[in-house]
Protein backbone atom coordinates (compact mmCIF):
# COMPACT_ATOMS: atom_id res chain seq x y z
CA UNK A 1 0.00 0.00 0.00
CA UNK A 2 1.36 3.41 -0.96
CA UNK A 3 2.36 5.63 1.93
CA UNK A 4 3.52 9.22 2.02
CA UNK A 5 6.88 9.63 3.74
CA UNK A 6 9.60 12.20 4.27
CA UNK A 7 12.87 10.35 4.82
CA UNK A 8 16.30 11.34 6.07
CA UNK A 9 19.26 9.00 5.67
CA UNK A 10 22.37 8.88 7.83
CA UNK A 11 25.30 6.75 6.63
CA UNK A 12 26.56 6.09 10.21
CA UNK A 13 30.00 7.44 9.38
CA UNK A 14 30.70 10.96 8.12
CA UNK A 15 28.46 12.92 10.48
CA UNK A 16 28.24 10.43 13.31
CA UNK A 17 30.60 7.64 14.32
CA UNK A 18 33.58 9.18 12.48
CA UNK A 19 33.40 12.52 14.29
CA UNK A 20 32.27 12.19 17.90
CA UNK A 21 35.00 11.56 20.45
CA UNK A 22 34.70 8.43 22.59
CA UNK A 23 33.39 7.57 25.06
CA UNK A 24 30.12 8.42 23.38
CA UNK A 25 27.62 10.39 25.43
CA UNK A 26 23.96 9.58 24.98
CA UNK A 27 23.44 13.07 23.53
CA UNK A 28 25.98 12.19 20.82
CA UNK A 29 24.48 8.74 20.29
CA UNK A 30 21.08 10.33 19.71
CA UNK A 31 22.39 13.14 17.49
CA UNK A 32 21.50 11.71 14.02
CA UNK A 33 17.88 11.36 15.08
CA UNK A 34 17.60 14.53 17.14
CA UNK A 35 19.00 16.77 14.39
CA UNK A 36 16.04 15.94 12.10
CA UNK A 37 13.34 15.52 14.76
CA UNK A 38 10.45 17.99 14.87
CA UNK A 39 10.72 18.66 11.13
CA UNK A 40 8.61 16.95 8.45
CA UNK A 41 10.92 13.91 8.58
CA UNK A 42 8.83 10.93 9.69
CA UNK A 43 11.21 8.13 8.71
CA UNK A 44 14.85 7.76 9.70
CA UNK A 45 16.95 5.43 7.54
CA UNK A 46 20.36 4.34 8.82
CA UNK A 47 23.10 2.82 6.69
CA UNK A 48 24.34 -0.15 8.71
CA UNK A 49 26.95 -1.73 6.44
CA UNK A 50 30.00 -1.22 4.29
CA UNK A 51 32.34 -3.63 2.47
CA UNK A 52 34.79 -3.62 5.38
CA UNK A 53 32.40 -3.80 8.31
CA UNK A 54 28.97 -3.17 9.75
CA UNK A 55 28.01 -0.37 12.10
CA UNK A 56 26.27 -2.37 14.78
CA UNK A 57 27.14 -5.48 16.83
CA UNK A 58 25.84 -7.96 14.29
CA UNK A 59 25.78 -11.67 15.04
CA UNK A 60 25.89 -12.28 11.28
CA UNK A 61 28.44 -9.87 9.81
CA UNK A 62 31.78 -8.43 10.88
CA UNK A 63 31.45 -5.39 13.11
CA UNK A 64 33.41 -2.46 11.68
CA UNK A 65 36.92 -2.34 13.15
CA UNK A 66 36.78 -5.83 14.64
CA UNK A 67 39.70 -6.90 12.46
CA UNK A 68 41.68 -3.70 13.12
CA UNK A 69 41.70 -3.45 16.93
CA UNK A 70 45.14 -2.31 18.07
CA UNK A 71 46.22 -1.25 14.58
CA UNK A 72 43.83 1.46 13.37
CA UNK A 73 45.53 3.64 10.76
CA UNK A 74 42.93 6.43 10.81
CA UNK A 75 41.46 8.36 13.71
CA UNK A 76 37.97 8.18 12.19
CA UNK A 77 38.09 4.38 12.13
CA UNK A 78 39.35 4.24 15.71
CA UNK A 79 36.46 6.49 16.75
CA UNK A 80 33.92 4.17 15.11
CA UNK A 81 35.13 1.18 17.12
CA UNK A 82 35.56 3.04 20.38
CA UNK A 83 32.24 4.86 20.11
CA UNK A 84 30.30 1.66 19.55
CA UNK A 85 32.31 -0.12 22.25
CA UNK A 86 31.71 2.64 24.77
CA UNK A 87 27.97 2.05 24.42
CA UNK A 88 28.29 -1.73 24.47
CA UNK A 89 30.32 -1.50 27.69
CA UNK A 90 27.27 0.17 29.24
CA UNK A 91 25.02 -2.65 28.00
CA UNK A 92 23.66 -0.43 25.25
CA UNK A 93 23.34 -1.76 21.70
CA UNK A 94 24.38 1.13 19.40
CA UNK A 95 21.70 0.27 16.85
CA UNK A 96 18.92 -0.15 19.41
CA UNK A 97 19.86 3.20 20.95
CA UNK A 98 19.06 4.89 17.63
CA UNK A 99 15.91 2.85 17.09
CA UNK A 100 14.56 3.75 20.51
CA UNK A 101 15.39 7.42 20.03
CA UNK A 102 13.67 7.54 16.63
CA UNK A 103 10.55 6.04 18.14
CA UNK A 104 10.67 8.45 21.06
CA UNK A 105 10.85 11.35 18.58
CA UNK A 106 7.93 10.04 16.51
CA UNK A 107 9.84 8.57 13.57
CA UNK A 108 9.90 5.16 11.93
CA UNK A 109 13.31 3.50 11.83
CA UNK A 110 14.53 1.50 8.81
CA UNK A 111 18.07 0.08 8.58
CA UNK A 112 19.60 0.16 5.10
CA UNK A 113 21.73 -2.81 4.06
CA UNK A 114 24.20 -2.46 1.19
CA UNK A 115 23.71 -5.42 -1.10
CA UNK A 116 27.37 -5.71 -2.08
CA UNK A 117 28.63 -5.55 1.51
CA UNK A 118 29.12 -8.85 3.26
CA UNK A 119 31.94 -8.22 5.68
CA UNK A 120 32.55 -11.34 7.71
CA UNK A 121 32.85 -13.69 4.77
CA UNK A 122 36.03 -14.48 2.86
CA UNK A 123 37.05 -11.30 1.01
CA UNK A 124 37.76 -13.41 -2.07
CA UNK A 125 33.98 -13.75 -2.45
CA UNK A 126 33.55 -10.02 -3.04
CA UNK A 127 33.12 -8.97 -6.66
CA UNK A 128 35.62 -6.13 -6.18
CA UNK A 129 38.20 -8.86 -5.60
CA UNK A 130 37.08 -10.88 -8.61
CA UNK A 131 34.75 -13.09 -6.58
CA UNK A 132 31.24 -14.33 -7.38
CA UNK A 133 29.31 -12.18 -4.91
CA UNK A 134 25.72 -13.32 -4.54
CA UNK A 135 26.16 -15.77 -7.40
CA UNK A 136 27.58 -17.91 -4.58
CA UNK A 137 24.97 -19.73 -2.47
CA UNK A 138 26.80 -19.09 0.80
CA UNK A 139 26.74 -15.33 0.16
CA UNK A 140 23.01 -15.38 -0.60
CA UNK A 141 22.37 -17.29 2.61
CA UNK A 142 24.57 -14.85 4.54
CA UNK A 143 22.57 -11.88 3.24
CA UNK A 144 19.29 -13.60 4.11
CA UNK A 145 20.48 -13.98 7.69
CA UNK A 146 21.43 -10.30 7.73
CA UNK A 147 17.95 -9.29 6.59
CA UNK A 148 16.39 -11.55 9.21
CA UNK A 149 18.57 -10.11 11.96
CA UNK A 150 17.62 -6.51 11.13
CA UNK A 151 13.94 -7.34 10.72
CA UNK A 152 13.44 -9.63 13.71
CA UNK A 153 16.19 -9.07 16.31
CA UNK A 154 15.67 -5.30 16.29
CA UNK A 155 12.47 -3.29 16.67
CA UNK A 156 12.60 -1.76 13.22
CA UNK A 157 9.75 -0.88 10.87
CA UNK A 158 11.39 -2.94 8.15
CA UNK A 159 14.57 -3.20 6.07
CA UNK A 160 15.88 -1.27 3.08
CA UNK A 161 18.04 -3.08 0.53
CA UNK A 162 20.56 -0.69 -1.04
CA UNK A 163 21.32 -1.83 -4.57
CA UNK A 164 22.30 1.68 -5.71
CA UNK A 165 25.44 1.98 -3.56
CA UNK A 166 27.48 0.23 -6.25
CA UNK A 167 29.68 1.60 -7.63
CA UNK A 168 31.33 4.06 -5.31
CA UNK A 169 29.87 2.87 -2.04
CA UNK A 170 30.34 -0.87 -2.29
CA UNK A 171 31.03 -3.71 -4.67
CA UNK A 172 28.35 -5.19 -6.91
CA UNK A 173 26.34 -8.29 -6.01
CA UNK A 174 27.13 -10.15 -9.25
CA UNK A 175 30.19 -10.12 -11.54
CA UNK A 176 29.43 -7.50 -14.23
CA UNK A 177 29.50 -9.94 -17.14
CA UNK A 178 27.00 -12.25 -15.40
CA UNK A 179 24.66 -9.74 -13.78
CA UNK A 180 21.86 -9.54 -16.33
CA UNK A 181 21.52 -13.28 -16.82
CA UNK A 182 21.44 -13.75 -13.04
CA UNK A 183 18.47 -11.43 -12.58
CA UNK A 184 16.10 -14.36 -11.84
CA UNK A 185 18.43 -15.50 -9.05
CA UNK A 186 18.23 -12.07 -7.41
CA UNK A 187 14.44 -12.08 -7.76
CA UNK A 188 14.30 -15.51 -6.12
CA UNK A 189 16.50 -14.21 -3.28
CA UNK A 190 14.25 -11.17 -2.94
CA UNK A 191 11.18 -13.39 -2.58
CA UNK A 192 12.75 -14.97 0.48
CA UNK A 193 13.81 -11.61 1.92
CA UNK A 194 10.32 -10.21 1.37
CA UNK A 195 8.75 -13.19 3.10
CA UNK A 196 11.13 -12.83 6.05
CA UNK A 197 10.32 -9.15 6.58
CA UNK A 198 6.61 -9.31 5.84
CA UNK A 199 5.88 -12.39 7.95
CA UNK A 200 8.11 -11.76 10.93
CA UNK A 201 6.81 -12.36 14.43
CA UNK A 202 5.32 -9.27 15.99
CA UNK A 203 3.84 -7.72 12.86
CA UNK A 204 4.43 -7.19 9.17
CA UNK A 205 7.50 -5.17 8.23
CA UNK A 206 8.28 -3.01 5.22
CA UNK A 207 10.77 -3.96 2.53
CA UNK A 208 12.24 -1.08 0.55
CA UNK A 209 14.95 -0.92 -2.09
CA UNK A 210 17.24 1.72 -3.50
CA UNK A 211 17.58 1.02 -7.22
CA UNK A 212 18.92 2.80 -10.31
CA UNK A 213 16.90 5.52 -12.10
CA UNK A 214 16.53 3.77 -15.47
CA UNK A 215 14.99 0.43 -16.37
CA UNK A 216 17.90 -0.34 -18.68
CA UNK A 217 20.57 0.00 -15.99
CA UNK A 218 18.56 -2.01 -13.50
CA UNK A 219 18.16 -4.88 -15.97
CA UNK A 220 21.84 -4.74 -16.85
CA UNK A 221 22.72 -5.07 -13.18
CA UNK A 222 20.43 -8.05 -12.61
CA UNK A 223 17.60 -6.12 -10.95
CA UNK A 224 14.24 -7.19 -12.36
CA UNK A 225 12.42 -4.22 -10.89
CA UNK A 226 9.29 -4.57 -13.02
CA UNK A 227 9.01 -8.21 -11.97
CA UNK A 228 9.46 -7.26 -8.31
CA UNK A 229 6.54 -4.89 -8.69
CA UNK A 230 4.38 -7.43 -10.51
CA UNK A 231 4.93 -9.90 -7.67
CA UNK A 232 4.48 -7.29 -4.94
CA UNK A 233 7.88 -8.01 -3.39
CA UNK A 234 8.70 -4.47 -2.23
CA UNK A 235 6.80 -1.74 -0.40
CA UNK A 236 8.81 1.19 -1.73
CA UNK A 237 11.54 2.07 -4.21
CA UNK A 238 14.08 4.91 -4.21
CA UNK A 239 15.70 5.54 -7.62
CA UNK A 240 19.22 6.96 -7.32
CA UNK A 241 22.93 6.52 -8.01
CA UNK A 242 25.15 6.73 -4.94
CA UNK A 243 28.14 8.08 -6.86
CA UNK A 244 26.11 10.91 -8.42
CA UNK A 245 25.52 13.20 -5.46
CA UNK A 246 24.40 16.18 -7.53
CA UNK A 247 20.80 17.22 -6.95
CA UNK A 248 18.70 16.41 -10.01
CA UNK A 249 15.21 17.83 -10.33
CA UNK A 250 14.56 16.00 -13.59
CA UNK A 251 15.69 12.44 -12.87
CA UNK A 252 14.11 10.14 -15.51
CA UNK A 253 11.92 8.14 -13.14
CA UNK A 254 8.45 8.57 -14.63
CA UNK A 255 8.54 4.97 -15.88
CA UNK A 256 9.13 3.76 -12.32
CA UNK A 257 6.44 5.97 -10.78
CA UNK A 258 3.87 4.67 -13.25
CA UNK A 259 4.90 1.01 -12.89
CA UNK A 260 5.00 1.21 -9.08
CA UNK A 261 1.70 3.04 -8.70
CA UNK A 262 -0.03 0.49 -10.90
CA UNK A 263 0.93 -2.06 -8.22
CA UNK A 264 0.17 0.28 -5.27
CA UNK A 265 3.87 0.58 -4.41
CA UNK A 266 5.47 3.82 -3.20
CA UNK A 267 8.28 5.72 -4.93
CA UNK A 268 10.36 8.23 -2.99
CA UNK A 269 12.47 10.76 -4.90
CA UNK A 270 16.10 11.13 -3.84
CA UNK A 271 17.21 14.73 -3.25
CA UNK A 272 21.00 14.63 -3.39
CA UNK A 273 22.90 17.24 -1.36
CA UNK A 274 25.17 19.05 -3.83
CA UNK A 275 25.03 21.65 -6.57
CA UNK A 276 28.62 20.81 -7.51
CA UNK A 277 31.01 18.11 -6.31
CA UNK A 278 34.81 17.92 -6.53
CA UNK A 279 34.90 16.03 -9.83
CA UNK A 280 34.35 19.02 -12.12
CA UNK A 281 37.54 20.88 -13.07
CA UNK A 282 38.03 24.24 -11.36
CA UNK A 283 34.75 23.88 -9.43
CA UNK A 284 34.68 23.40 -5.69
CA UNK A 285 32.12 21.30 -3.82
CA UNK A 286 28.99 23.30 -3.11
CA UNK A 287 25.82 22.36 -1.27
CA UNK A 288 22.50 22.96 -2.98
CA UNK A 289 20.76 26.05 -1.66
CA UNK A 290 17.30 25.85 -0.05
CA UNK A 291 15.82 27.33 -3.25
CA UNK A 292 17.51 24.56 -5.28
CA UNK A 293 16.19 21.83 -2.98
CA UNK A 294 12.69 23.34 -3.17
CA UNK A 295 12.86 23.37 -6.97
CA UNK A 296 13.90 19.72 -7.20
CA UNK A 297 11.30 18.74 -4.60
CA UNK A 298 8.56 20.60 -6.46
CA UNK A 299 9.43 18.83 -9.71
CA UNK A 300 9.43 15.43 -7.99
CA UNK A 301 6.09 16.13 -6.34
CA UNK A 302 4.63 17.27 -9.67
CA UNK A 303 5.84 13.99 -11.20
CA UNK A 304 3.72 12.10 -8.66
CA UNK A 305 6.19 10.64 -6.14
CA UNK A 306 4.88 9.51 -2.78
CA UNK A 307 7.48 11.37 -0.77
CA UNK A 308 10.99 12.73 -0.63
CA UNK A 309 14.22 11.15 0.60
CA UNK A 310 17.33 13.17 1.37
CA UNK A 311 20.66 12.92 3.16
CA UNK A 312 24.09 14.43 3.74
CA UNK A 313 22.92 18.03 4.15
CA UNK A 314 25.50 20.53 5.35
CA UNK A 315 26.44 19.47 8.86
CA UNK A 316 25.84 20.21 11.67
CA UNK A 317 22.29 20.80 10.48
CA UNK A 318 21.28 24.37 11.22
CA UNK A 319 18.17 26.50 10.89
CA UNK A 320 18.39 26.59 7.10
CA UNK A 321 18.62 22.81 6.74
CA UNK A 322 15.86 22.16 9.27
CA UNK A 323 13.66 24.73 7.52
CA UNK A 324 14.09 22.85 4.24
CA UNK A 325 13.25 19.54 5.96
CA UNK A 326 10.14 21.14 7.41
CA UNK A 327 8.95 22.21 3.95
CA UNK A 328 9.48 18.91 2.16
CA UNK A 329 6.39 16.95 3.19
CA UNK A 330 3.76 19.28 1.75
CA UNK A 331 3.74 20.65 -1.83
CA UNK A 332 1.74 23.63 -0.60
CA UNK A 333 4.62 24.63 1.67
CA UNK A 334 6.96 25.19 -1.29
CA UNK A 335 4.49 26.14 -4.02
CA UNK A 336 4.99 29.91 -3.76
CA UNK A 337 8.51 30.06 -2.39
CA UNK A 338 11.55 31.05 -4.46
CA UNK A 339 13.08 28.22 -6.47
CA UNK A 340 16.35 27.73 -8.27
CA UNK A 341 16.27 25.05 -10.97
CA UNK A 342 19.38 23.74 -12.68
CA UNK A 343 20.12 21.00 -15.17
CA UNK A 344 22.42 18.14 -14.26
CA UNK A 345 25.56 17.48 -16.25
CA UNK A 346 26.98 14.17 -17.38
CA UNK A 347 29.21 12.96 -14.58
CA UNK A 348 32.97 13.43 -14.78
CA UNK A 349 33.47 10.43 -12.47
CA UNK A 350 34.78 7.54 -14.54
CA UNK A 351 33.58 4.85 -12.14
CA UNK A 352 29.89 5.78 -12.49
CA UNK A 353 29.81 5.74 -16.30
CA UNK A 354 28.24 2.29 -16.24
CA UNK A 355 25.24 3.46 -14.20
CA UNK A 356 24.95 7.08 -15.32
CA UNK A 357 21.88 8.24 -17.21
CA UNK A 358 21.39 10.70 -20.05
CA UNK A 359 22.29 14.36 -19.57
CA UNK A 360 22.13 17.27 -22.01
CA UNK A 361 25.10 19.14 -20.59
CA UNK A 362 27.84 20.02 -21.24
CA UNK A 363 27.00 20.93 -24.83
CA UNK A 364 29.77 21.86 -27.26
CA UNK A 365 29.35 24.23 -30.22
CA UNK A 366 32.23 23.72 -32.66
CA UNK A 367 32.38 26.76 -34.99
CA UNK A 368 33.75 24.55 -37.77
CA UNK A 369 30.61 22.38 -37.87
CA UNK A 370 27.91 23.85 -35.67
CA UNK A 371 27.36 27.45 -36.77
CA UNK A 372 23.62 27.86 -37.21
CA UNK A 373 22.83 24.45 -35.78
CA UNK A 374 20.09 24.44 -33.13
CA UNK A 375 20.40 22.23 -30.06
CA UNK A 376 17.30 21.43 -28.00
CA UNK A 377 17.34 20.97 -24.24
CA UNK A 378 14.31 20.07 -22.09
CA UNK A 379 13.82 22.28 -19.03
CA UNK A 380 11.21 21.22 -16.46
CA UNK A 381 9.75 23.53 -13.82
CA UNK A 382 6.87 22.99 -11.41
CA UNK A 383 5.91 26.67 -11.14
CA UNK A 384 3.10 28.13 -13.24
CA UNK A 385 5.03 31.29 -14.10
CA UNK A 386 2.61 32.14 -16.93
CA UNK A 387 -0.51 32.35 -14.76
CA UNK A 388 0.53 32.85 -11.14
CA UNK A 389 0.41 36.59 -10.54
CA UNK A 390 2.61 36.27 -7.45
CA UNK A 391 5.61 35.34 -9.61
CA UNK A 392 7.78 38.44 -9.53
CA UNK A 393 10.68 37.35 -11.71
CA UNK A 394 11.79 34.46 -13.90
CA UNK A 395 15.47 34.49 -14.80
CA UNK A 396 17.15 32.19 -17.33
CA UNK A 397 20.89 31.75 -16.77
CA UNK A 398 23.33 30.10 -19.21
CA UNK A 399 27.02 29.53 -18.42
CA UNK A 400 29.24 29.31 -21.49
CA UNK A 401 32.96 28.61 -21.59
CA UNK A 402 35.17 30.64 -23.98
CA UNK A 403 32.32 32.93 -24.98
CA UNK A 404 33.16 36.43 -26.26
CA UNK A 405 30.78 39.36 -26.67
CA UNK A 406 31.18 39.24 -30.44
CA UNK A 407 29.62 35.77 -30.58
CA UNK A 408 26.04 35.74 -31.85
CA UNK A 409 23.84 33.27 -30.01
CA UNK A 410 20.12 32.71 -30.55
CA UNK A 411 18.00 31.43 -27.68
CA UNK A 412 14.39 30.32 -27.95
CA UNK A 413 11.91 28.99 -25.40
CA UNK A 414 9.10 26.88 -26.81
CA UNK A 415 9.76 28.49 -30.18
CA UNK A 416 9.68 32.06 -28.81
CA UNK A 417 12.89 34.03 -29.33
CA UNK A 418 14.40 35.42 -26.12
CA UNK A 419 15.25 39.08 -26.50
CA UNK A 420 18.92 39.81 -25.90
CA UNK A 421 18.30 43.49 -25.24
CA UNK A 422 18.13 42.73 -21.53
CA UNK A 423 21.05 40.32 -21.23
CA UNK A 424 23.40 40.68 -18.26
CA UNK A 425 26.88 39.16 -18.41
CA UNK A 426 28.86 37.90 -15.44
CA UNK A 427 32.02 35.87 -15.17
CA UNK A 428 31.58 32.19 -14.40
CA UNK A 429 34.52 32.24 -12.00
CA UNK A 430 36.19 35.21 -10.30
CA UNK A 431 39.53 33.39 -10.20
CA UNK A 432 39.65 33.13 -14.00
CA UNK A 433 37.26 35.81 -15.34
CA UNK A 434 38.44 35.18 -18.90
CA UNK A 435 37.25 31.56 -18.79
CA UNK A 436 33.55 32.04 -19.43
CA UNK A 437 30.39 34.08 -18.98
CA UNK A 438 26.99 33.75 -17.40
CA UNK A 439 24.25 35.15 -19.65
CA UNK A 440 21.23 36.18 -17.60
CA UNK A 441 17.83 36.98 -19.09
CA UNK A 442 14.75 38.19 -17.22
CA UNK A 443 11.97 36.42 -19.10
CA UNK A 444 8.80 38.37 -19.81
CA UNK A 445 5.45 37.68 -21.40
CA UNK A 446 5.48 34.82 -23.92
CA UNK A 447 9.15 34.11 -23.13
CA UNK A 448 8.27 32.79 -19.70
CA UNK A 449 8.62 29.08 -19.23
CA UNK A 450 5.46 27.00 -18.91
CA UNK A 451 4.64 24.70 -16.02
CA UNK A 452 6.01 21.29 -16.96
CA UNK A 453 8.63 20.52 -19.58
CA UNK A 454 9.79 23.31 -21.89
CA UNK A 455 11.91 23.30 -25.03
CA UNK A 456 15.03 25.44 -24.76
CA UNK A 457 16.76 25.97 -28.11
CA UNK A 458 20.28 27.35 -28.38
CA UNK A 459 22.23 28.08 -31.57
CA UNK A 460 25.65 29.63 -32.16
CA UNK A 461 25.09 31.78 -35.23
CA UNK A 462 28.41 33.54 -35.58
CA UNK A 463 31.96 33.36 -34.14
CA UNK A 464 34.64 36.03 -34.75
CA UNK A 465 37.00 35.30 -37.65
CA UNK A 466 40.20 33.69 -36.44
CA UNK A 467 38.67 32.33 -33.22
CA UNK A 468 38.27 28.61 -33.80
CA UNK A 469 37.86 27.28 -30.24
CA UNK A 470 34.51 25.74 -29.34
CA UNK A 471 31.94 27.39 -27.11
CA UNK A 472 30.68 25.07 -24.38
CA UNK A 473 27.31 25.44 -22.71
CA UNK A 474 28.17 24.29 -19.19
CA UNK A 475 25.10 25.15 -17.12
CA UNK A 476 21.44 26.03 -17.54
CA UNK A 477 19.52 27.49 -14.61
CA UNK A 478 16.09 29.00 -14.02
CA UNK A 479 15.35 31.19 -11.01
CA UNK A 480 11.72 31.79 -10.05
CA UNK A 481 11.08 34.50 -7.44
CA UNK A 482 7.79 35.27 -5.69
CA UNK A 483 6.23 38.33 -4.10
CA UNK A 484 3.88 38.23 -1.14
CA UNK A 485 1.07 40.02 -2.99
CA UNK A 486 -0.32 39.46 -6.48
CA UNK A 487 -0.02 41.79 -9.44
CA UNK A 488 3.73 41.95 -9.78
CA UNK A 489 4.25 40.32 -13.17
CA UNK A 490 5.87 42.46 -15.82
Amino acid sequence: MRQRRTIYFNDARHYYLFVFEPPMRLQDAWAPVDEVADTAVDTFVYGVSRDDGWFYPSKVGLRFGEDQVGKFDMAAYWRVWENMQSLIDRDLDPLQVLIDRAHERGMDFIPSLRMGAYAGLDKALQTVNGGPGMANASVREFMQRAVAELATDYETEGVELDFAAAPGGTGAWFPPDEAQMRGPEMTDWLRQASDTVRHRAGGEGLLGARVYPTAEVNRKKGLEVERWLDEGLVDYLVPMVYGLSILDGAMPIQWLIEAAHEKDTSVYAMLHPYRHDDSRPRIVRQYASPAMVRAAAANAQAAGVDGLYTWFMEWPLGESERSVLTDLSDPAQIAEKDKHYFLRRASDLSYVVDVDYAAHLPLTFDPTYDLGRTFEIPVTIADDAERNDRVRRVCLRLALTDLVTADRIEIRINGERVSQQRVRRRTTTPVAPYQGMWLEFDLEGAERLRQGTNRLEVALLERPSGLCSPVVLEDVEVIVEYDLWPGNQA
